[in-house]
């Protein structure tokens, strides 16, 4: 079905409000391209580099500790004793931050090494595993346990056998973290650790790696509905079976053979999961953006090559897999994709030339795009409202539990640079609502009044769930769907772990005035939905509910 086009629908003209709320400054801006931005802290003291939302509505952010001293001081006169770095060997700053979503607040949290371009992946107990970094954090393992007070990173020491600097982390269907690749390192390994050899050989990331200039780190790396990973670097893909290290499937190059990959930094995303309970799950992978090859070498120069302005999309599990390419309306590297709660991809920050890394980038890329996957070829996209903040190398967006977008970061420099420089460090959060929160909207948009998995409460695999809700208008029963998505780890155009699944055998009930119960099944194996917290969603006409946490085990 053709998913609908909000610009058709939105009459609006350019216009800002501006309003005061505590703790900061909020603007708020709308157009007629869809969707609005608001400001929600003019600085939280660091750049957003890495974000992760958790189940507790907070979010947790990190910088970097090399560069030196952030803008935000560390609590109670707390300092940071590291001689191994080279700016700042005693530093009372911040590099980590919490923020709090329901109260627009934020606090400092303190690191102990440089998690600088690390990864990580939240585990089925709701605790952040953050792996990896530069110099003295390269093997460093930190947990951060959700809580409502003053709780703060943990670190483990050498949790890791290889150093991990630009590696991809993903959740496993039994809860363990599997770490791939990073800068020189062409293997693999688990956490936490179970046997030996704890490091894993993977000639893939060897085969992928062009000389000077990589295109391979930060692969893309997504959990099949059959239980293997499927890996993209650099222009090609394999599918494989981690417990036998064997490759199951290789996949053609993607048409061009341009790199995607950082620092040819593109991004992709596995596309919602659905029919789960079909014998084979159609699983389809897009991947959007990135730079020609040899745009790394050319920026040396000074030379900024235009991005890509292509996508490609295949089935991967079908016997005979194939790219099909789609072109998008502008050309964008070091851009983010979400997955949103009503199926589409919302394709936002990056350039529209040069690539990744210190001053690389050139023409920011301010529009931000819906893909719409069930559309019909060559109307997918939708151009959106515009931000004012360029969105640049190290910018990061992630999904909010109410369907917002959070969208910080910017920092094409090697310290924090605010004058004379042509995109200065961006230190503020912004808030990105797509169409689908307009006001003009809330006759049709479900509210979730309770379910059969309220907090505190497990679900099973391939169980009925049940969620009453209610929708003010007219409810068209065979337009409601169920979705449940799991929250990203992002970093570097990248969001690890991120799925949707709309779950099936959807039946409707009226149970009162404007209410329903609305019965579905949950993903029936780990394969598909790897144990931990998501947040589901009713979705009424493509307009989607505030979600409620759940748990899957």
């Amino acid at each position: 079905m053709q998913m609908p086009h909000y610009s058709s629908i939105l009459f609006f003209l350019f216009l800002q409000l501006f309003f005061a709320v505590q703790p900061c400054h909020r603007v708020v801006t709308s157009a007629a391209g869809g969707g609005r931005w608001q400001l929600l802290q003019k600085s939280i003291g660091i750049v957003a580099m890495h974000m992760q939302l958790l189940n507790n509505d907070r979010v947790v952010i990190y910088d970097r500790t090399d560069f030196g001293r952030s803008n935000l001081s560390l609590p109670g006169g707390k300092c940071r004793d590291d001689s191994s770095e080279v700016v700042v060997k005693h530093d009372c700053t911040a590099h980590s931050v919490e923020y709090d979503v329901l109260a627009n607040k934020f606090r400092p949290l303190m690191v102990q090494t440089d998690v600088w371009c690390s990864s990580g992946a939240v585990v089925p107990d709701g605790s952040l595993i953050q792996t990896g970094g530069f110099s003295d954090g390269e093997r460093k393992v930190r947990t951060f346990y959700p809580c409502n007070g003053d709780c703060d990173w943990v670190e483990t020491g050498d949790g890791l056998k290889a150093k991990r600097w630009y590696a991809t982390n993903h959740i496993l269907p039994d809860g363990k973290q599997i770490i791939i690749g990073g800068r020189r390192q062409f293997n693999y390994e688990f956490y936490p650790k179970t046997s030996s050899p704890d490091v894993y050989s993977l000639p893939f990331l060897l085969q992928t790696n062009d000389r000077g200039s990589e295109n391979n780190l930060y692969p893309f790396v997504f959990l099949n509905s059959d239980g293997n990973l499927f890996i993209f670097a650099n222009n090609r893909a394999i599918l494989f079976d981690y417990k036998t290290g064997k490759v199951v499937k290789t996949y053609p190059a993607i048409p061009g053979g341009d790199p995607r990959s950082y620092p040819s930094t593109g991004s992709a995303v596995l596309l919602p999961l659905k029919n789960l309970d079909a014998a084979t799950i159609e699983a389809e992978v897009l991947v959007c953006g990135g730079a020609p090859k040899g745009s790394f070498e050319k920026v040396a120069k000074r030379n900024f090559v235009k991005a890509l302005d292509t996508c490609g999309r295949i089935k991967i599990n079908d016997p005979n897999p194939q790219w099909v390419m789609e072109t998008m309306p502008y050309a964008r590297v070091m851009g983010d994709m979400t997955l949103l709660p009503n199926g589409a991809v919302l394709i936002i920050n990056g350039a529209g030339a040069g690539t990744a890394g210190w001053e690389n980038g050139r023409n920011p890329v301010l529009n931000p795009v819906l893909y719409w996957p069930n559309g019909a070829a060559g109307s997918r996209f939708e151009s959106l409202n515009p931000n004012t903040i360029p969105r640049m190398y190290h910018s990061t967006a992630i999904l909010l539990r109410d369907g917002r977008v959070l969208v910080g970061g910017s920092n094409p420099h090697i310290g924090y640079e605010f004058n004379g420089v042509l995109f200065p460090t961006e230190l503020s959060l912004e808030a990105f609502s797509p169409p689908y929160l307009d006001a003009q909207h809330n006759y049709v948009r479900p509210t979730i009044v309770s379910s059969t998995a309220s907090k505190g409460k497990y679900i099973g695999y391939g169980q009925k769930l049940q969620v009453r809700f209610k929708v003010t208008g007219t409810l068209l029963a065979d337009r409601i769907s169920v979705t449940m998505v799991a929250p990203a780890f992002n970093t570097h155009s990248y969001s690890m772990n991120h799925r949707l699944l709309v779950l099936g055998n959807t039946k409707v009930t009226s149970v009162g005035a404007s209410t329903y119960d609305v019965q579905v099944t949950t993903p029936r194996s780990g394969y598909l939905a790897p144990s931990g917290h998501y947040i589901l969603y009713v979705v009424h006409q493509y307009i989607p509910s505030t979600g409620i946490w759940v748990k899957i085990l």
